[in-house]
């Protein structure tokens, strides 16, 4: 093999070089589009869930407000009990949008594992020259 490698011109040796790093980019490239596909499913999911509860939290939600109002009401004059209501809700609401908006944040969208094999890539034709 090394007799092989001293026969061969320079100009075989850089098509050898560039048929191997197009088929490496390649397999970077389909590396990274596997983990931005299987990212992309887990931020849809996510998302959808997301939004399928906010949609019966908010139905059931209704349905308490109208009733706290109306029970508050008897205390106290209509628009105050739909004031200290609304503000309960309110800040519930708060919390629920800003840990929804803290775990979408927590995910990472970069493609990590591709990340690293580019490291490695770098790193063998540093070693490689």
């Amino acid at each position: 093999m090394e007799r092989h490698r001293e026969e061969q011109s320079l100009g075989e040796l850089f098509g050898e070089f560039t048929a191997e790093m197009r088929t490496l980019v390649r397999d970077e490239v389909d590396l990274a589009k596997a983990e931005m596909s299987g990212k992309m499913t887990h931020l849809k999911k996510d998302i959808t869930y997301l939004a399928v509860g906010g949609l019966i939290a908010y139905a059931g939600l209704l349905g308490l407000v109208a009733f706290f109002i109306i029970i508050l009401g008897d205390a106290m004059p209509l628009w105050a009990s739909a004031l200290i209501v609304s503000i309960v809700v309110g800040g519930i609401g708060y919390f629920f949008v800003q840990k929804g908006i803290s775990d979408l944040k927590s995910r990472t969208l970069v493609p990590q594992q591709t990340v690293e094999t580019l490291k490695e890539d770098r790193q063998w034709l540093k070693e490689r020259k």
